[in-house]
């Protein structure tokens, strides 16, 4: 067993084509034993967004701070404190923080997914 403190965890900034002020904390991933999902916490800055994308795996994101977006194949939802969301395998999606603060979520992806 291990815990781990997401605020004494070093994040490391997403550095990929149409992404801003994205920084991803691993908290939880093979690294540390886990066999099956990785456990990430996304941190986006003020007008940050994740890239427009799909991949072949599902993944669960739960907002923990700020004001958001997701931003969908058919329209978008705002996000907010509490709010869950289920990304469906190959649904184009994009994340995007709508607030003056930081909109900061947990994002669980199988072992596969993780980045």
């Amino acid at each position: 067993m291990q815990v781990i403190s997401s605020y004494e965890m070093k994040g490391k900034e997403i550095d990929l084509p149409d992404t801003k002020n994205v920084i991803m904390k691993p908290l939880i991933t093979k690294n540390e034993g886990a066999p099956t999902f990785a456990l990430r916490q996304f941190e986006l800055g003020k007008d940050g967004h994740t890239p427009c994308h799909k991949h072949p795996w599902e993944h669960e994101v739960y907002i923990l701070e700020g004001n958001g977006e997701i931003v969908f194949e058919n329209g978008s939802k705002s996000l907010v404190p509490g709010h869950a969301v289920f990304v469906p395998a190959g649904e184009l999606h994009q994340f995007k923080n709508m607030g003056e603060g930081m909109l900061k979520f947990l994002c669980i992806v199988p072992n596969e997914g993780h980045i």
